[in-house]
C-alpha cells in the first residue's frame, strides 16, 4: 500500500472540506428569518402574522407563481420577486417609462398560471408622452434573474386618476384586463372606447373568437375604478370597484353584461337607474358600501388549511384600513357574511394574494400618495405573510361583524365618514390634490355657496380629483358636517341649519 505524506492528506482534506462549504453557501442561500407581529383568533384557528418584506414603496400588486415565487410590483416602477422557501428578494427590472404621479404608475400584474412551461410575466403602467397619457399592457420574459423581451399587447387611454385596474387569467386561459374610466365616466359605457370595461384578450394579446364581438376585446362594460378582481375554483369573476361619493362595490362579472356606471351607482334603487337598468341589462353588485370603504386588492380563498375562511372573498381597503372576509353562499356568486380585520391596524392595504397551500400574503400601501394619520409605521411599506400557527404568542387580534344597518352618526363620525380620506382629519387636505378646509374662503364664507357646492359638486378642470355630490345626505346630516367643519381648525363660522339646506336642493 502506498505511503501518503501526512502534510499532502491535511491539506487535501481541508481544501474539500473549503469547496464543499462554499459549494453549498452558492447552491443554497440561507433561509431569511420572519419577523412575527401578531396572532388572529378565529372560531377555531389561530393565525400568526409575520413581514415577509419591509421597506418597500408601495407594492401595488402581489401574484404568486407555481415554483413558489412571489412577484411584486413597486408604483414607482420595479419588479422584484421573493423566494417564498428561503425568503430572498431579488429585484428583476425598473421600467424606465413608467409615469409616476400619485395614482398613476406600475400598477397591476399577473403571473402566467402554467409558469414554469410558460415564464411570462404580465404588467400595467401608466406612461405620458408630452400630454398624452396612456396605460399599457405588457408581457415580459422571466429569464435568469431578470425580465427581458417587453411586448405590448394592448393600449388604453390613461389619465392623472381613474386608470384602474387589475389582471387575472380566467379558468380558460384567457387574460382579464379591468381598466379605469380615466376620468371620462360616459366612455364607459362607449364600446367604441376600452376605459371602464373587463377586457378579454387571448395571452398573446389577440381577441379571443368567443368574445362578445369577436372583433373587440370588450368582456363587460360600465365600470368607473376597478381596483381588484379574482376568479374562484368554480371559475366566478369578481371585481372590487371605487365608488364617486357612494357605494363602493363587489361585483359577479359575465360575459356582455352592462354593470351600470356613470348612470347606476350601487343597487338599482332610484327611479332613473331603474329605467337605464330595464334598457341596458345591467347587473347589479353583489355587495356595495356607504360610507365608502375604497376596495382594492381581492382574492377568492379557497382552501382548508384555514376552515373559517374558506370559499370567501378576501378584500382589501384603503380608506376602510382592513381586511374584509366575504363568505360566500355555495353556488359561489352570493355574499353571505362579513367580518372586518386589521380594521385601522396596519394601514392602508393595497394587495391581496393566496398561495397552494393557502398562505395568504397582504401588502400595504402607507406611503402612497394618500397618507393617513399615524402612518407610515416603521418600516413600511410591507409584504404580511398570514398563515395557521399552533401557538400563541401575543394576545390575539379578532374580527368584527359588519353591522347589517348604519347607526346613527354624529357630526365627527359624518366628518370620518365621507369627508376625511380627501381632506384629511386635521382639515389641511393634500396639497395641490384636496383642498384645505382650515382658514377656507369657501367654508367661512357665505354659507349658500359653502351648501351649493356640497349639494351640486365641484368639477374643475385643472383638478381631476372632483369633489362629487353628497345630496344623498339627509339634511340634518349635510347641516351637522357643515357646521363641524365651519367651527373646527381654527374656523369661526356661523353655524348652518337643515331649514338652508333644503331651500338650497
Amino acid at each position: 500500500m502506498p505511503i501518503i505524506p501526512t502534510t499532502l492528506t491535511n491539506r487535501a482534506l481541508s481544501l474539500i472540506i473549503l469547496l464543499s462549504v462554499v459549494w453549498c453557501s452558492c447552491s443554497k442561500p440561507e433561509n431569511k428569518d420572519l419577523t412575527f407581529l401578531d396572532n388572529v383568533k378565529l372560531e377555531s384557528s389561530i393565525l400568526k402574522v409575520e413581514t415577509l418584506q419591509d421597506s418597500l414603496e408601495v407594492p401595488w400588486d402581489i401574484a404568486i407563481t407555481n415554483n413558489n415565487f412571489l412577484f411584486f410590483t413597486e408604483q414607482y416602477g420595479a419588479i422584484s420577486y421573493i423566494n417564498l422557501e428561503t425568503h430572498q428578494q431579488q429585484k428583476l427590472l425598473v421600467i424606465p417609462e413608467v409615469w409616476h404621479q400619485r395614482t398613476a404608475g406600475l400598477l397591476a400584474m399577473a403571473v402566467h398560471p402554467d409558469f414554469k412551461q410558460n415564464p411570462y410575466v404580465y404588467v400595467h403602467y401608466t406612461t405620458k408622452t408630452d400630454t398624452l397619457i396612456f396605460n399599457k399592457l405588457v408581457r415580459y420574459t422571466f429569464k435568469g434573474d431578470t425580465l427581458e423581451s417587453p411586448k405590448e399587447l394592448l393600449k388604453v387611454k390613461g389619465f392623472k386618476a381613474h386608470n384602474g385596474g387589475r389582471i387575472t387569467f380566467s379558468k380558460s386561459g384567457k387574460i382579464l384586463w379591468a381598466t379605469g374610466d380615466a376620468y371620462h365616466g360616459d366612455e364607459s359605457q362607449d364600446l367604441n372606447f376600452l376605459n371602464g370595461k373587463i377586457l378579454r384578450l387571448n395571452p398573446d394579446g389577440s381577441i379571443p373568437a368567443d368574445n362578445p364581438n369577436p372583433k373587440s376585446y370588450v368582456w363587460a362594460r360600465g365600470f368607473r375604478n376597478m381596483q381588484g378582481i379574482t376568479v374562484t375554483n368554480k371559475g366566478n369573476v369578481f371585481t372590487s370597484e371605487h365608488g364617486d361619493a357612494i357605494e363602493d362595490e363587489v361585483n359577479l362579472i359575465e360575459k356582455n353584461r352592462n354593470y351600470g356606471w356613470p348612470a347606476i351607482e350601487g343597487l338599482h334603487n332610484l327611479p332613473e337607474e331603474i329605467v337605464f337598468a330595464q334598457a341596458n341589462n345591467t347587473k347589479e353588485p353583489v355587495k356595495s358600501w356607504t360610507p365608502v370603504i375604497a376596495p382594492a386588492g381581492i382574492a377568492y380563498y379557497g382552501s382548508a388549511s384555514i376552515p373559517e375562511w374558506n370559499n370567501s372573498l378576501l378584500l382589501t381597503t384603503l380608506k376602510g384600513q382592513s381586511l374584509r372576509v366575504l363568505k360566500l353562499n355555495e353556488e359561489g356568486k352570493a355574499i353571505v357574511s362579513e367580518e372586518i380585520f386589521f380594521e385601522n391596524y396596519y394601514g392602508r392595504l393595497r394587495d391581496v394574494c393566496v398561495d397552494a397551500n393557502g398562505v395568504i400574503y397582504i401588502s400595504t400601501s402607507n406611503k402612497d400618495w394618500k397618507p393617513q394619520v399615524d402612518f407610515p409605521l416603521p418600516g413600511d411599506d410591507k409584504i404580511l405573510k398570514i398563515s395557521i400557527s399552533d401557538k400563541v404568542l401575543k394576545k390575539p387580534l379578532t374580527g368584527l361583524k359588519a353591522q347589517a344597518t348604519l347607526q346613527h352618526l354624529n357630526a365627527a363620525q359624518l366628518y370620518q365618514s365621507y369627508c376625511v380620506s380627501c381632506h384629511q382629519a386635521d382639515g389641511k387636505g393634500v396639497k395641490d390634490v384636496f383642498p384645505a378646509l382650515a382658514g377656507s374662503a369657501m367654508v367661512n364664507g357665505p354659507s349658500t355657496g359653502l351648501i351649493k357646492a356640497v349639494l351640486n359638486g365641484i368639477n374643475r378642470k385643472e383638478n381631476p380629483q372632483k369633489m362629487p355630490s353628497f345630496a344623498f345626505l339627509k339634511d340634518q346630516e349635510l347641516a351637522d358636517i357643515l357646521i363641524y367643519i365651519r367651527q373646527n381648525w381654527g374656523n369661526q363660522a356661523s353655524k348652518i341649519n337643515e331649514t338652508e339646506i333644503a331651500q338650497n336642493r
